[in-house]
């Protein structure tokens, strides 16, 4: 039977569903396009989202769209400031990690920007987070038995931040924080001397006293520093040493519990953890009191 389907414009029956198809590919490919897809977004834009998504505290968003912005504009008016949100959202996030990248970047690439103090003051304050486990939060009497590496490090970068920016807002804060490092790490110290007490190596335990006297000056530890090494030089026999120590201590702190009318009295530390040889020997099952 001849096809009733007309001709299309002189074309044959085939060519003319050659160029209809084409057409609706080509409709179809129009259509798909989307001009509000995001990687079409403006530099503008993509600020504008992250900035409403850190004001309604919305910080993974923000993450997300700080770092295509960056990703799409490294070069654009929006960039340097959009890395210091970055910093902020990171922080706000927990992730110490991607804010102490994140801060060294900076500092590296805008070493002469007007707010690179702020990298500097992040840099310190992850440090600083970084330097405290779940432990040491909830648990104080732990507080001496960690590593204190994190902890010098984050003094250190406080301790950068006021000789470069003497004048910067966050100063205060990182002063706050090197007061209570500086405690933090005198602690540590004297729980290592006292540690070495209990173990009898005395001159151990005076030399790390006379670490916290000589460079935590203005610390909790300093008067139990001075104690200890008053003890552990009059175990030593070192007379001279133990009164100079016992002047100090009685001179800058009359009310130490150790002592009494003008009298030195032992800390006892030398009998915490001492077992006798029976005791040893059967694994704690026997002991003899003497």
């Amino acid at each position: 039977m001849k096809s009733l389907a007309p001709k299309l414009f002189g074309l044959s029956q085939s060519s003319a569903r050659q160029l209809i198809l084409a057409g609706l590919l080509s409709l179809l490919a129009a259509c798909s396009s989307n001009p509000g897809k995001p990687d079409e977004l403006t530099e503008k834009e993509y600020y504008q989202q992250a900035t409403e998504a850190l004001e309604d505290n919305n910080f993974l968003v923000a993450v997300e769209k700080l770092r295509e912005l960056e990703s799409r504009y490294p070069f654009g008016q929006y960039a340097e400031q959009a890395q210091l949100e970055l910093i902020y959202a990171q922080y706000q996030t927990g992730d110490m990690d991607a804010v102490l990248a994140s801060t060294e970047r900076f500092i590296r690439l805008h070493p002469l920007h007007e707010q690179v103090d702020y990298a500097y003051y992040m840099r310190g304050l992850a440090t600083y987070d970084l330097g405290f486990s779940f432990v040491e939060r909830y648990l104080p009497h732990e507080l001496a038995r960690r590593d204190q590496q994190p902890l010098q490090d984050a003094f250190n970068y406080f301790a950068e931040l006021l000789t470069r920016f003497p004048d910067s807002p966050y100063n205060a804060d990182a002063r706050a924080r090197m007061v209570y490092l500086n405690d933090r790490m005198a602690s540590y110290q004297l729980g290592v001397a006292q540690y070495y007490m209990k173990r009898h190596a005395y001159m151990a335990a005076a030399n790390r006293a006379n670490q916290i006297v000589m460079n935590y000056q203005k610390t909790s530890a300093v008067a139990d520093a001075l104690a200890l090494q008053t003890e552990a030089y009059q175990l030593l026999g070192l007379d001279d040493k133990a009164n100079q120590a016992l002047a100090l201590l009685s001179l800058n702190y009359p009310q130490h519990p150790q002592l009494e009318d003008g009298e030195f009295k032992s800390s006892g530390l030398i009998w915490v953890d001492r077992r006798s040889l029976l005791n040893v020997i059967s694994f704690g099952l026997l002991d003899s009191k003497e």
